[in-house]
Order: C-alpha cells, then structure tokens, then sequence
C-alpha cells in the first residue's frame, strides 16, 4: 500500500498564499497537483459541469476551470479524473468522537476513506469525566490531524445541574477561557433547554461568552413541545439543532433562523422524517445540514459515516447536489468557514472527493487539503497513533466491591405487589417513553417480570467512588436469559449503566469495569461473553478503529443471544442516563422524569 505521511498536509494561511494562488491561476507559476476532466459538483451554482480541471497550490484550490494546462509543469501530479465527479470533502455539522470508542485520530482513520474531511466534534463526554484537561487533551489531538476537525466548547457539564452529578463542572469562565483556543470554533449544544429558556443564570453566562467571541452556539432542544418554551429557547441563542424527529420540528427551526440538523447515526434515525419538510413542504435546502451526532465504531468501519448520511438523504428523495450541499457549504456557511471550505472553489482547503457514481456516492479516491489519503477504499496516509498521558486512565472508581444485594429494591412495607415506574426503549430514537407496571413483591423485594420484557437498570457512581448505587425498572432490550450489560459509557455524566435479569451478573459486571479501567462489558450466568476495554476515561479505547469494532460485533453478538433485537441496542443503552431528553431517565440521584426535570419516587 502506498502511504503518505499526514505532515504534507500541514497547511499556511490563505492570506499568506494568495499571491502564489493567482500565480498558479494565471500560470505564472505551476500548481503541485492538478486533477483532470472531471464533472465539477459545483454546491454554491447547484451545478455539475463537465470537462472540469482543478490547480491545486499550497493545500488550496487555485484553479478551477476547463483547462489548467497552464498551471502544470515538471513537478505537478496530474490525476486524470475519467469524467468522474468531483465532490468538496464531506463535513459532520455534528458529533462526539467518543461515540465511536475511538480517539480522534482513530475516528479519522476511519471515516478518511469515506470522504468525511471536516469534523466539528463536541467533547462534552470527556469533559464530564476530566473537565476542562479532557477538553484540552481532545481539542490538541484534533489540531494535528490531516483532515480539518474543529472543537465546539461543551456547554454543559453536567447536562442537568441538580438532576445529575457528573465528575466535573464547566461554567461561563471556563467556556470565556476555552474561546481563545485556537481551534475552538463555538459552543457545544445547550442541552440544558429549561435552563436557556427560564434564564438560568449559569446557562446565560455560558451562551454569553460564546457571543462574546463571536462563536456558532450549538443547539439541542429535545422536546415536542414548539410553543413558548421553543421560542424562548431560540431567544436565547442557539443556532441550530439536531434533535428533531418530525418534519414540524424541522420547519419550526429553519423558520426562527436556525440551521436544522438532521442526523442518522448508529442508532438516531431522524433525517427520512424530517427531509420532507424539503420534498414535500418546499421549503429551502440551504438551511438544512446533515450530521450523525454518535456513530459506534462497527458502522464506522462497515457502513460509512457522512458518505452513508448523503447517501440515505438521497434515497429519501433529494436531488445528490442537494444532499451533498447539505453535508459541504450548508455546514461551512453555519460554522462560518465557507471561506476555508464546503466547496471546491478558488481559495478553500483543497478537500475534494473523485467519485464515481453520484447517487450511491461511490468514493474512488480522498484528498485533503491537496494531499491524498485514500483510495478504493483504504486508507493510504501515515496517520500517526496519538498517546493520552496517565491522568487520562484509570477514571473507575467504585468505592467498594459490589454485590448481588446492592441491586435489590425494597418494596413499600406489606404490599404484596407495586406499581412502578418503567424507562421504556423507542428503538432508533433518543428519547424514551415513560409507563407504570405492576411488579411482584418476594420476601420484601420487588421482582421483574422477564414476561413482560421489565428487566432491571441501575446507575452505579464512579467518579468519586461513594458506592452510591440508584435501581430502577427498564423495558425493551427483550433479554430471555440470565444476563447483565454494564457499560462505563452513560451519557453524560457517565457513570457505570448496568441493565441485567440477574443480580450476580450485574454486580459481576460492575467489578469487571472497574478492574480494567472503564469499557462495556456482557455477563451470563457469571461467565464474560463480551468485553470491549476503554482505559481512557472509560470512554474511548487506544486500540485502532478496526479492532474495536471487531470487539463491538462481539458484543451485539452477545446481546442477541441474550434476546435482545433492538437495532444498535447498545447506544440505546448508554443514554439511558441522558437526563436532557425526555421522557424518563436514572441518575445518581433516582429517577428522573424529564418532561417536568424533576426527581420521582420509583413507586406510584
């Protein structure tokens, strides 16, 4: 295999190469690479124009025309393009790396080969483990990267102040602090949609500094709800939002002047829904951007990233121009990049796609900033592995070991059965629904009911190790047998989830995290079936993509022969702690409905 080392593409600032830009242009001088007789995918005209070269200087486009002979000489690269398309490098408006289980440059080795060249990624789940030195960690990884992958500065940690503990807190100095960084390029979305909309002060602060700045502030309003609460959220200055599951959701957005997000992700199905308030409802495409949010490693590796996104977005039935303007000058105009990049034009990064059929986005070959990184397929860059110091490590602190008792549930004094409240799963939605079952009581515990697909959920504290452990009720995995799923990765304070049939399982599973530093693990009958380690902050793994992903096939394998159907079941499972998104979750401190952001009793 043909590598290149990622050092090539270091890049110099547009002003500083203007003058050898229209150097190249007017053939003066002559270009490092030039790309020949392709069909231009023009995002800015909508057009695709045929007989297309590209001058590529410097890591920039410098010509992009019907002929750039003049621009080649003795040492240029010339690749013959075959009349194939040649579309700008794909942008995710929106996402956490640490979905993926993977470091940034992991992640990167990854999606390369299927054309994602720009990345804003949200930390905000390191964050809520290490604080502001998990930000900096991530935010320094991505500076020295081979494609472009901007930072936006969490905006909440914890999500949910007073509903949650998480192992760190961020507010409005730390965020001021973080806009001086130099790829910090906004605010992280604010979560904390109540808090914006009744003027929490802490959120104000938060948003301020933002603005201040003069920052993208990242959205997430996770309610049905479009009334006051809708408008004043928007008052309050969020920009864009993903987390829309209707084509209403998205018209109300785009009309307050917002960017409407819409995401498919490993588990988050939201763009078919919504992409017909385009299709169906005319309204403008250029207000719309396309994202995944949280990608697992194994879609990453098998089924693609913003390549598979444009792709669903055109079976749903936008024009490709159309779906890819979505993922390349929609997302830089939003961010405020267009001039750096989002299209192939004069001037901008030189990310550019060699692709052989537009509808299924076949991708032959990936250049960034002028370099090549992949072709048929496969990585060809020397990207090299990025090291996270031990402060970063061992983040599992249980406090004790744990037991099959720590999981019982006493039930009220005499009753002989109880109703309770029970998370249910909406299978490839974030939110859950919210219901009460009637449980058996034996000798003063309350059972599940395996009939009735009610299995147990429990949020065990790890960050300062008080052995706080919280119990509740959970429907929807469709576990048969004896089992127990515990996973370090709980968004977003991440404490350890564990849903399981059996007791000895979930506290079996619990220890084992804690033994190996953070990660997922499946227990059956006391015996290991699944395990995929992540010794950095519980959160990500300092394996490469591929392995990983190997190891998360393991553990779906593993889910399924425990009962469980869910599509991505697993990243159902690690929200169930997400105490921003309705309608019930668990937390450190109980049970926690969050269509009112309230603590309630497990009982009814």
């Amino acid at each position: 295999m043909t590598t290149t080392s990622s050092k090539a593409s270091i890049l110099k600032s547009r002003v500083d190469v203007t003058p050898q830009l229209v150097d190249v242009a007017m053939g003066r001088a002559k270009a490092d690479l030039v790309i020949r007789n392709g069909r231009w995918v023009n995002v800015h005209s909508g057009e695709i124009i045929p007989g297309t070269d590209l001058a590529i200087v410097a890591g920039r486009f410098a010509y992009c025309g019907p002929d750039a002979s003049h621009a080649i000489g003795p040492e240029t690269t010339v690749v013959d393009a075959a009349g194939r398309y040649l579309v700008p490098g794909l942008c995710d408006a929106h996402m956490h790396v640490e979905s993926g289980m993977v470091t940034v440059t992991e992640f990167c080795r990854a999606v390369i080969p299927h054309g994602t060249t720009s990345m804003f990624i949200d930390p905000h789940e390191i964050a809520n483990v290490l604080g502001m030195e998990g930000v900096r960690l991530m935010h320094d990884e991505a500076v020295g990267q081979p494609i472009n992958v901007y930072v936006q500065m969490p905006s909440c940690v914890p999500s949910a102040p007073g509903l949650e503990n998480a192992g760190a807190s961020i507010g409005a100095e730390e965020v001021a602090e973080a806009m001086n960084w130099p790829n910090i390029i906004g605010l992280g979305e604010v979560m904390n949609f109540p808090g914006v909309a009744n003027n929490d002060p802490i959120m104000k602060g938060v948003v301020a500094a933002s603005m201040r700045a003069g920052k993208t502030v990242g959205g997430h309003y996770a309610s049905p709800d479009l009334g006051l609460p809708f408008h004043g959220y928007v008052a309050g200055g969020p920009e864009d939002d993903h987390e829309g599951t209707r084509a209403e959701d998205a018209i109300a957005r785009v009309r307050q002047g917002m960017r409407a997000m819409l995401r498919l992700g490993s588990a988050w199905y939201d763009v078919a829904t919504q992409i017909k308030a385009v299709t169906e409802q005319g309204l403008d495409p250029r207000n719309f951007v396309l994202c995944t949010d949280d990608s697992h490693s194994g879609t990453l590796v098998h089924d693609g990233h913003m390549d598979r996104v444009v792709r669903h977005a055109i079976e749903q039935g936008l024009k490709p121009v159309t779906a890819i303007q979505m993922a390349t000058i929609n997302t830089a105009e939003h961010f405020g990049l267009a001039r750096e990049l989002g299209s192939i034009t004069p001037g901008r990064r030189a990310d550019v796609l060699i692709v052989s059929d537009l509808a299924s986005l076949a991708i032959d070959e990936v250049y960034a900033r002028g370099v090549l990184l992949a072709k048929a397929g496969k990585l060809v860059a020397d990207i090299p592995a990025w090291n996270y110091p031990a402060t970063a490590k061992n983040t599992v602190k249980l406090g004790k070991t744990l037991e099959a008792g720590d999981f019982d549930i006493a039930a009220p004094s005499g009753a002989e059965a109880v109703k309770a409240r029970v998370i249910n799963i909406i299978e490839n939605q974030a939110p859950t629904r919210a219901s009460v079952a009637e449980l058996p009581v034996e000798n003063g515990l309350v059972g599940m009911s395996r009939a009735n697909d009610i299995c147990q959920i429990a949020l065990v504290e790890r960050h300062r190790g008080t052995g706080t452990v919280v119990n509740a009720f959970v429907s929807g995995f469709g576990y048969g047998k004896d089992c127990a799923l515990a996973s370090t990765v709980a968004h977003d304070s991440h404490h350890i989830i564990v849903v399981g049939t059996n007791k000895e399982d979930m506290a079996l599973a619990c220890n084992r995290l804690g033994e190996v530093g953070g990660g997922v693990v499946m227990v059956s009958g006391g015996k290991e079936l699944a395990l995929v380690e992540l010794p950095i902050a519980g959160l990500m793994s300092d394996e490469r993509a591929e392995i990983v992903a190997d190891k998360a096939a393991r553990l779906t394998e593993a889910m399924r022969e425990m009962g469980c159907t869910l599509n991505n079941a697993y990243m159902q499972h690690s929200l169930l702690a997400l105490v921003v998104i309705p309608e019930l979750r668990i937390s450190d401190i109980g049970l926690i409905d969050v269509t009112k952001f309230e603590k309630v009793d497990l009982f009814v």
